[in-house]
């Protein structure tokens, strides 16, 4: 068996395990293989391919995967669905107590429950959505 297609497996296999761990380190030996096939293709003697797969596993691992890691960690920036509504204003349209009432959020009509179970929020007032439990914004008045 040609060594550049030992090359070719031992990359796809790393990248399959890569799939399976999501830590960027098998990716980077992936890539690195699959060089490394690139250069055994050509002819180059084993070896030299164990040395540039050595340096390309360093500098992928050293250099690249700190960066992916970086991107994969951060926070998501937008919030969609009803995740999204939290911290919207909404109109009161009819009262809302703690054990139920309606109000507004951009356009739509949603049922909703005071925060704080001792309010009684009139038609009319301007509250912020506090959280979005199921169908359900619970809401606190605006001051």
């Amino acid at each position: 068996m040609d060594l550049w297609l030992i090359w070719l497996i031992i990359a796809a296999v790393l990248a399959v395990a890569e799939i399976f761990t999501l830590t960027a380190a098998l990716g980077m030996l992936s890539a690195a293989a699959l060089v490394t096939a690139g250069t055994a293709a050509v002819g180059l003697p084993l070896p030299f391919q164990f040395l540039v797969f050595t340096i390309v596993a360093t500098i992928t691992v050293i250099f690249v995967r700190p960066i992916a890691v970086r991107h994969v960690l951060q926070p998501q920036v937008e919030r969609f669905g009803v995740d999204a509504l939290v911290g919207r204003a909404a109109y009161v349209t009819s009262e809302v107590t703690g054990l139920g009432g309606r109000v507004r959020i951009d356009g739509e009509e949603w049922t909703a429950r005071a925060y704080d179970e001792t309010l009684v929020i009139p038609p009319g007032k301007t509250v912020d959505v506090m959280e979005i439990s199921g169908a359900t914004a619970i809401v606190y008045p605006r001051d």
